[in-house]
């Protein structure tokens, strides 16, 4: 089989450019992209190539299961599935993640308050370790200890050239009821009322996600898979905007298509910073580059000669701090941060995104994921909020994300790594599994030739 062929070549690539890695030197990616907000520091040697491993190997409609390279995006992984009437059971929300970047350094969408997080359906992994060997994990065997860990590691203990995931039926079209709610307790009741029955006022629910405009608007939005919807469906790549008809409309239609990519075109909301959600510009800014990927180069560029920072620096306006986050707070203790968010942080609006771990498949499942470790049957709310804020007079960069790590650790959440962090190391290995993170790193890469995971995600390296 030819997929499985140039599968072969591409692995026996990424291993001769790891023995050509010097001894002693660090092992990084050649990775061109990324949708990481964490500065990193410039590689001094060459990275692995990984240019061979951007594909769908095969998808087994019977099985309903995809074998999957490490670098293969969800744009292309989608397109691969849809034909068959089949997604994987967690679609994170913009087009160029990567299934082993979802992998090792979490994702979630709208499907995640029954289906967790994406790792919790992959069913075996290879991955090439840190010592230069490729293995195989799966929850249980020899390599368990090394599935469990993988999660959150961030490419600490290896990188992921295969991955076999669970594929899910979906249909069509996605059928939306978007509802308004005045308090956040009863928002959070909502919430609970689909996690327990997959339904909300009589209507089945297939996915669940929402936004926060102020303590007093609030929005769910409540999916359901179907092949015949009622009503035509929208088109939000043109010029409307999606999180702008939550306000608008109470039902609503998409593509199973459109839906999966509804907050890529604007990158949630975010491309207002670039005008692109002025009619004007909308209209002039080509629809093919209304894509995260391409506000994410123009930011990569202004975080690297600081054209806007420079600006308001001449104009007089303060410094400003980059506020990018993902937090997963408890249900109950929900409404508690979002006020104290809207009152303390003022950034708006937020995403919400109710997230519960999968239950247990069969005997010796293994769902404890050690570097993440959210609670079993404890439902999650992940709050997302990505923009800046000014720095107050006798503040200093960085005081804002830690009041928000100090609020999301008393209010018993976890915040995901792929943005700025500043947590000492104690409270680093507290929180994120660290006993286990160097077992684990001790077993798989003895010599530490990958960076290790608080030095990725705090120390910038």
């Amino acid at each position: 089989m030819r997929a499985v062929r140039d599968h072969e070549r591409a692995v026996g690539a990424l291993r001769r450019s790891y023995a050509a890695v010097p001894a002693g030197e660090t092992v990084r990616l050649a990775k061109q992209t990324s949708n990481l907000f964490r500065p990193r520091s410039a590689p001094r040697t060459p990275g692995l190539d990984v240019s061979g491993l951007t594909g769908v190997l095969a998808v087994d409609e019977a099985a309903r299961t995809a074998d999957v390279q490490g670098m293969c995006t969800y744009e292309d992984l989608v397109d691969a599935t849809l034909p068959h009437g089949l997604m994987p059971l967690v679609v994170p929300q913009l087009r160029t993640i990567t299934l082993g970047g979802a992998v090792t350094g979490l994702g979630i969408e709208s499907t995640s308050f029954r289906n967790g997080l994406p790792h919790e359906s992959v069913l075996e992994m290879d991955v090439l370790t840190g010592a230069g060997e490729l293995v195989t994990t799966r929850p249980q065997g020899e390599h368990a200890d090394l599935h469990r860990a993988f999660p959150n590691s961030l490419g600490s203990l290896g990188y992921a050239t295969r991955l076999r995931i669970e594929l899910q039926p979906v249909g069509r079209h996605v059928a939306l009821r978007n509802i308004r709610f005045t308090r956040l307790e009863e928002l959070v009741d909502a919430i609970g009322e689909v996690v327990d029955k997959g339904a909300y006022a009589g209507e089945p629910v297939d996915a669940m996600d929402g936004v926060v405009f102020s303590p007093g608007e609030s929005y769910l939005v409540l999916g359901a898979f179907t092949d015949e919807p009622e009503g035509r469906p929208s088109d939000y790549t043109g010029q409307e905007i999606y999180y702008r008809s939550l306000r608008r409309r109470t039902r609503d239609v998409l593509t199973a298509y459109d839906y999966l990519w509804r907050w890529d075109t604007d990158w949630f909301w975010c491309s207002a910073a670039f005008g692109v959600q002025h009619p004007v510009v909308r209209r002039l800014w080509p629809q093919r580059y209304r894509r995260s990927d391409v506000y994410h180069r123009i930011v990569r560029l202004e975080h690297r000669h600081r054209v806007a920072a420079r600006v308001d620096r001449w104009r007089g306006r303060p410094a400003r701090e980059r506020v990018v986050q993902d937090v997963e707070i408890p249900l109950d203790r929900t409404p508690e941060f979002l006020r104290w968010f809207a009152g303390n942080v003022k950034m708006d609006p937020v995403w919400l995104c109710p997230l519960r771990l999968r239950e247990p498949s069969g005997p010796g499942s293994a769902r404890a994921w050690p570097l993440y470790p959210l609670q079993p049957g404890e439902t999650y709310v992940n709050i997302g909020f990505w923009g800046s804020v000014p720095i107050a007079a006798g503040a200093a960069d960085g005081d804002v994300n830690r009041r928000i790590e100090h609020m999301v650790s008393e209010s018993g959440g976890h915040k995901s790594l792929y943005s700025d962090a500043y947590y000492d190391r104690a409270a680093f290995d507290r929180l994120y599994g660290g006993e286990t993170w160097r077992a684990v790193k001790d077993r798989y890469d003895p010599d530490h030739r990958l960076t290790g995971l608080y030095e990725k995600a705090v120390s910038r390296a």
